[in-house]
């Protein structure tokens, strides 16, 4: 046995409410990796159901990386949430028509922040919510009900509204290794073989992983 089938929507047998995601969204515009899962006991599958202000004209992504665990009422908001800020009302009359398309924004009116990513083994505690455009680096940690509004370095802990940096997971040279590493890269018969040296925290028997 090489661990968990990634093709299997629900890995744990008798257990629904842990989702793999990637078998379960069918909007082109979310990419989710292998083996990240979504823990909602009332609808695990319907994980878009998070990703709010989506809309397909804006043409944004929602990219999260494998082994990512997501738990429930975590919110990401896209660019289509964005109003234009530059006039006085911020209201979007375009969008109603019947003539009030005349004040329709330019493109550089609106605010566009780009695809939202997640990278990979990456932990979102409950209710957190995720503002468009951020980057979250490989191994961070999001706690519960934080508003995040700005980048996150990886192996970083972040928490609060504003999220801010609680503290790095591991020091510098540590998490250079584990960038380089990339674990999550192997195949399931690699991370099987090393798992005891994947869920410790000795760097040097990582790195001599066969």
């Amino acid at each position: 046995m090489h661990g968990a089938d990634p093709n299997n929507k629900h890995p744990m047998e008798g257990f629904p409410q842990i989702c793999f995601i990637k078998n379960t969204v069918s909007n082109p515009n979310i990419i989710i990796g292998d083996y990240t899962y979504y823990d909602d006991p009332e609808d695990s599958e319907n994980f878009e159901r998070n990703v709010l202000y989506h809309f397909p004209f804006v043409g944004d992504r929602l990219i999260i990386g494998k082994f990512c665990a997501i738990a429930r009422g975590v919110r990401f908001i896209m660019n289509g949430a964005n109003h234009r800020m530059s006039g006085f009302s911020t209201y979007p009359f375009n969008i109603f028509g019947h003539g009030w398309e005349k004040v329709t924004p330019e493109e550089d009116e609106v605010t566009y922040k780009g695809d939202t990513v997640v990278g990979n083994d990456v932990w979102i505690g409950h209710e957190a919510m995720i503002m468009p455009g951020v980057q979250v680096g490989h191994g961070a940690i999001i706690a519960a009900q934080s508003v995040v509004v700005k980048d996150v370095e990886p192996y970083t802990i972040v928490g609060g509204n504003p999220a801010k940096m609680i503290r790095p997971r591991f020091e510098p040279s540590v998490i250079a290794a584990l960038l380089e590493i990339a674990w999550w890269d192997w195949d399931g018969v690699k991370i099987t073989r090393n798992l005891e040296k994947i869920v410790r925290a000795d760097i040097e028997a990582l790195a001599n992983c066969q």
